[in-house]
């Protein structure tokens, strides 16, 4: 019993983690883009 609670805690955290760490991948990849792009022009 235990153990399926913590696989569920453990499931919810890794959910949390992607959740938390998608918008700041999307900001790195506009900031990443914008400076890439300035150093062309």
């Amino acid at each position: 019993m235990f153990r399926a609670i913590a696989d569920v805690l453990r499931q919810i955290g890794s959910a949390i983690a992607t959740v938390v760490t998608l918008p700041f991948r999307a900001v790195a990849r506009l900031f990443g883009g914008a400076s890439s792009t300035a150093h062309r022009a």
